[in-house]
């Protein structure tokens, strides 16, 4: 009588194929091995899924892509210590509690060039990375132009619209940077306070942290932003940084020359 295995020799034969020779495959081993392979694609999915994430927030963000601790020129005692700072606001974030206990304040200040914006940048870099936070660095001074330019109702640009889109973005962004705060300003708008300080309260409800950097002291900024605005800033775990350094930006030369 024709056994099983001689039945499927002479159909593999009838259609041109020769029978295999080695052991049949353990199903288990076999099933191991789809596992480890598909494991293995849904990781490289993953990683290039994150990368493509990543990249996204860091082009969201509008960060100088130069500002990064690589880059930064540790020759002061105030940068030494800004970046231990800075570092230890970074590692904090491994802690799902701290991150969920309150909204967190970093207070940069000091005179122009002395890498205040860039450890801000540098910072909001390593956050993207590392935890994937989403950032959105903003001039203030642009903001309450683009604000103002809003109650232009005759305008055709749509300015209404675009500063309520990103007005929305202001909220709810994880980590708000606004730079050049009160730059020549000895005292902002009374509306504009209001606007600041509404905005801060709000992210401050929810959670989200924030990095404001200014050129004032600490009496002058309290004076610029008006007291409804400063107390705002006193709700949040506040953490304040003093820029006194030298400027490490490089003066100007005179490359003209001129023929007699």
């Amino acid at each position: 009588m024709e056994s099983i295995n001689d039945k499927i020799a002479r159909f593999a034969k009838t259609l041109g194929k020769k029978p295999s020779t080695g052991k049949p495959t353990d199903y288990q081993s076999l099933r191991k091995t789809y596992d480890l392979l598909a494991n293995n694609d849904v990781k490289r999915l993953q990683q290039e899924a994150r990368k493509e994430r990543i990249a996204s927030l860091h082009g969201r963000s509008d960060l100088n892509p130069k500002w990064v601790f690589d880059t930064l020129e540790l020759d002061s005692e105030d940068v030494i210590e800004a970046v231990s700072i800075a570092q230890s606001f970074i590692a904090a974030h491994d802690d799902p509690v701290w991150r969920q206990s309150s909204a967190h304040l970093m207070l940069f200040y000091g005179d122009y060039g002395r890498g205040k914006s860039h450890i801000a940048g540098a910072i909001a870099h390593e956050l993207i990375n590392t935890y994937e936070i989403t950032v959105l660095y903003r001039q203030l001074s642009s903001l309450l132009e683009m604000r103002q330019s809003s109650f232009d109702f005759s305008a055709q640009d749509n300015a209404g619209e675009k500063f309520r889109e990103i007005n929305r973005d202001l909220l709810e962004v994880d980590l708000l940077i606004l730079d050049e705060v009160c730059v020549n300003e000895s005292m902002l708008k009374k509306n504009s306070q209001s606007w600041l300080g509404n905005l801060l309260r709000q992210r401050l409800v929810e959670k989200k942290n924030c990095i404001m950097i200014t050129n004032h002291s600490l009496p002058e900024l309290e004076k610029a932003l008006g007291p409804y605005c400063f107390e705002s800033i006193k709700e949040y775990d506040t953490y304040k940084v003093q820029f006194s350094g030298p400027s490490r930006r490089k003066p100007l030369e005179d490359d003209f020359y001129y023929s007699t």
